[in-house]
């Protein structure tokens, strides 16, 4: 088998580079995280908005620019409608905001964590080791101190 050179050899040193793999990781647990928080916004704040709005269905805010036509058989065909729908853009602005928010959050908190690292205090530097000159004075000073 030839050696890998060129192109492939580089796109192989870069998909094993670490920093990779948590982009990897991160895109993985931000689309489960994305998913939690449509369903946050689908389940549980569009009802309660529609709720406080007289229970309009919130997804179905839509301000319509051609009605549906009937078909042959005389059964409406709901495809050939074109409409604006902004309950559910409405819905999809409130799905951003959640995760803007929780990614702002997520930031934060790291940062916090880098400042207080950057913030914890050195240890004091050692005290300097006596000159040569400091040694024999000290020396001399013990053996006088001894003589009387």
């Amino acid at each position: 088998m030839a050696k890998d050179t060129g192109f492939i050899a580089e796109f192989k040193k870069f998909i094993a580079r670490g920093n990779v793999m948590d982009m990897a990781v991160g895109v993985i647990i931000g689309g489960a995280f994305g998913k939690i928080s449509t369903s946050l916004v689908n389940d549980i704040i569009m009802p309660a908005v529609s709720m406080l709005t007289g229970g309009v269905d919130f997804s179905n805010w839509k301000i319509v620019l051609k009605q549906a036509v009937a078909g042959a058989d005389g059964v409406i065909d709901a495809s050939t409608e074109v409409a604006i729908r902004y309950g559910s853009f409405l819905a999809t602005i409130i799905d951003f905001l959640i995760i803007a928010f929780a990614v702002f959050c997520l930031i934060k908190f790291l940062n916090s964590l880098h400042r207080k690292k950057e913030e914890a205090p050195a240890a004091p530097p050692a005290p300097p080791e006596p000159s040569a000159e400091e040694k024999l004075l000290t020396e001399i000073r013990d053996l006088l101190k001894e003589q009387k």
